[in-house]
């Protein structure tokens, strides 16, 4: 069985690839009842331990697996050796998604994705609409324009290369200094953020920010049929008001519930307001399916 645990005690899957996947799973439900899973997708950099406290809020009604991204964390990346043989692929991505869910026996999810993760649940939910219960994206833009790209380069030859030279850490100081975008009213916060991030390498992020440049979830959206909620920040740096209504013009039959204040990271500023949001959503699928 291709599950594995290192010395720290961290739990993986292997995937076909030879790539390993890094998850946490928190299940505080009564085990002898049925229960749903959740599945949380974080953004670029970030990795599964950055919604620790979303973990109290879910985990006593729902399963709750979080992932890290390949690169991120502590998900492998491919070596220089491997780069040749694997496929970098928007396929590639969510088979390794569909594969962590098949390892785990989880038959169908309830999709969070921040930020750019949501993309890939966007993504998902046209590709793979079977493995899904419900999608909910959060601070998600629908592609990365050129603005964002040249923004996140800082000053580098593209984005990839600025993780590459800066470092995982440097690249995150320099993004700490944009408003709008790291939550940096606790000081404290940045400190714990900034050493977080550092467990990622730069190459690794670096090889993820080649993927995500070309990422476009547009293509997608018409396609998406399953229940969708969209919680959208007011103060963002990388995705607008005017973006979060469009997104839920494109996507039939979702709902959009805008968070005031917090910047862009606003399952951090806003933390309690959106699992409210998020519970109701869940909430309401339940009572639809208990009445059919």
């Amino acid at each position: 069985m291709p599950l594995e645990r290192d010395r720290e005690g961290r739990t993986y899957v292997v995937h076909p690839n030879n790539q390993r996947t890094h998850y946490i799973c928190n299940d505080f439900t009564d085990h002898w009842k049925p229960r749903e899973t959740i599945l949380i997708q974080h953004g670029f950099g970030r990795h599964a331990e950055f919604w620790d406290h979303w973990i109290p809020a879910l985990s006593r009604k729902y399963r709750v697996i979080r992932r890290d991204l390949r690169g991120h964390g502590h998900s492998s990346y491919p070596s220089p050796a491997e780069k040749s043989r694997y496929e970098y692929t928007l396929d590639t991505i969510l088979g390794e998604i569909v594969d962590t869910l098949d390892q785990l026996g989880v038959e169908k999810v309830h999709f969070l994705g921040e930020s750019t993760g949501g993309m890939l649940g966007e993504a998902l939910a046209a590709k793979h609409p079977e493995k899904l219960l419900s999608l909910t994206v959060c601070s998600t833009p629908t592609h990365l324009p050129p603005t964002a790209l040249k923004l996140f380069a800082f000053n580098k030859k593209n984005w990839a290369t600025a993780c590459r030279e800066l470092g995982s850490r440097g690249w995150a100081e320099a993004l700490s200094r944009i408003p709008g975008t790291i939550p940096i009213s606790d000081p404290e916060y940045l400190t714990w953020y900034l050493s977080q991030i550092a467990i990622s390498d730069g190459e690794g992020l670096a090889q993820y920010a080649e993927f995500l440049s070309t990422l476009d979830a547009r293509p997608f959206l018409d396609k998406i049929k399953i229940p969708t909620f969209i919680l959208a920040p007011t103060q963002s740096a990388a995705v607008t008001v005017e973006g979060q209504k469009k997104l839920e013009e494109s996507i039939a039959g979702s709902r959009l519930v805008f968070v005031e204040g917090g910047g862009h990271e606003i399952y951090v500023t806003q933390a309690e307001k959106c699992q409210e949001y998020f519970l109701e959503f869940l909430g309401s699928l339940s009572s639809v399916r208990s009445v059919n």
